[in-house]
């Protein structure tokens, strides 16, 4: 479990389900991404990627906001079980209620922490589709670099090294 200052970043749980099919199954809401077309779908996409926490150390968090306690968002790294070959990447999504709180910034921060400190990865990628400006002015604050389009899928791919102090050894110290 990831803290913030306003949001828990935890395990998802198949009881979230429910209030993730909320926007993870709305068209407007995931009107840049894959849509759950069911409730059952949903479950299913939630147990997958816990599979693959299993497996990697890492997956997609429920994001609670903790001022309510309700799940407003569901995202973190993950190695995409339907779309592989790219690597490490970084996804995120929210309630429509959500929208325009800075959750997004924050929740980002959060995660690229944990790449960075606590999983220690060279780079995490991520896509956003052209039209998606918030999303792709989001990756660009946070480090971000775009690196191509991708016409099979229709989107940019963004990438982040880990920081150079971070990958550095330690200069030892004068004594």
């Amino acid at each position: 479990m990831i803290e913030t200052a306003r949001l828990v970043l935890r395990k998802p749980l198949l009881s979230d389900a429910s209030s993730l099919f909320e926007f993870l199954g709305d068209p407007e809401a995931m009107q840049f991404t894959h849509t759950d077309a069911s409730l059952k779908d949903c479950r299913q996409r939630i147990a997958v990627y816990e599979r693959r926490r299993r497996r990697d150390g890492y997956a997609p968090w429920t994001v609670i906001l903790k001022s309510t306690g309700r799940a407003i968002g569901w995202g973190g790294l993950y190695d995409d079980p339907f779309d592989s070959g790219w690597g490490v990447e970084l996804g995120y999504y929210f309630h429509p209620g959500a929208w325009g709180y800075g959750y997004g910034s924050e929740f980002v921060s959060a995660a690229l922490a944990e790449a960075d400190h606590t999983l220690k990865l060279a780079k995490v990628g991520a896509f956003a589709r052209p039209e998606n400006r918030v999303s792709r002015r989001l990756l660009e604050k946070a480090g971000f670099e775009l690196i191509r389009f991708v016409p099979e899928i229709e989107r940019f791919f963004f990438e982040r090294q880990r920081p150079t102090a971070l990958t550095s050894p330690t200069p030892p110290i004068a004594s």
